[in-house]
């Protein structure tokens, strides 16, 4: 990876993701209907009446015989196609942890994709902002798709905060101790975390995909977003992702020399020198 960042390309491939991926999530209902659609008719008419309700495009015919039209397919395949232009175009800031395999890609490009949902969540409360004190015309999506956004933003940014090693850890016993014996704390608590990731996942999948997801759970407010019917399985996969990356810090960290913290770590090199440049100190 190249250490200078800062390139338009490096924002334009995030966001196309983040837009991509947007519309197939509040479509999501059009890939059920086409891909599995309901047996009992009163679920089946539950979720027809949703997709009818929210589909951006209602006059557009569905392909393959089902409900998704041809953007809905468009936008799903270019979810594969931006990751992978994203990955390969990563470039790791100074800030960033440096020590980073291949594998890492995916996680460091989760996370430029979480600063761009923050940019977003962003723009639309100032936005709601502007509606509401300028012209006194507030609207009914701001607040809940913030909520939303913000749901996603959580969760990402932990898988990608597990990636950068920047996870809150307790160092007093840690560097106290010998190597090796550092690599059986390290060891220990990876394999609790997999095994609580484990028992998250097979005890609430049925409850999350088949209750929420498939039936398409909806917020019951005005705006009505689809909140419990994505955040919900969104925990599940990214704990999922958090627990193979704890793995693989586990296995990519083995060998490496042990490190030596102190209070000296909390300060950013990089702010400092900018604050002494900002008061002439040289």
């Amino acid at each position: 990876m190249e250490q200078k960042t800062g390139g338009l390309w490096e924002w334009l491939v995030p966001f196309g993701f983040v837009m991509s991926a947007s519309w197939v999530i509040w479509h999501l209902p059009a890939y059920i209907l086409t891909l599995a659609p309901h047996e009992n008719p009163s679920k089946l008419g539950q979720v027809t009446a949703i997709h009818e309700s929210k589909d951006v495009l209602p006059n557009l015919p569905g392909l393959f015989g089902g409900v998704a039209d041809i953007v809905d397919w468009l936008a799903l395949l270019l979810l594969p196609v931006l990751a992978f232009v994203g990955m390969r175009g990563i470039k790791v800031a100074s800030m960033e942890f440096q020590h980073w395999r291949q594998i890492d890609r995916f996680a460091i490009f989760i996370g430029r994709v979480t600063m761009m949902l923050i940019i977003s969540m962003t723009c639309i409360m100032l936005y709601e902002v502007f509606l509401r004190y300028a012209i006194e015309a507030p609207t009914l999506w701001a607040n809940e798709l913030t909520l939303w956004l913000g749901g996603f933003v959580f969760l990402c940014s932990g898988f990608y905060g597990m990636q950068q090693r920047s996870h809150i850890r307790i160092f007093l016993l840690y560097d106290a101790v010998p190597r090796w014996l550092q690599r059986v704390f390290d060891t220990t608590w990876t394999v609790i975390f997999v095994i609580f990731a484990i028992g998250m996942v097979f005890g609430s999948y049925k409850q999350v995909f088949i209750v929420k997801f498939y039936n398409w759970e909806m917020f019951g407010t005005a705006f009505d977003p689809p909140i419990p019917a994505t955040v919900q399985p969104a925990v599940l996969i990214i704990i999922t992702l958090v627990a193979i990356q704890a793995v693989v810090n586990l296995i990519a960290d083995w060998n490496l020399e042990p490190e030596v913290h102190s209070a000296a770590d909390d300060i950013d090199k990089d702010e400092l020198e900018a604050l002494k440049r900002a008061v002439g100190d040289n």
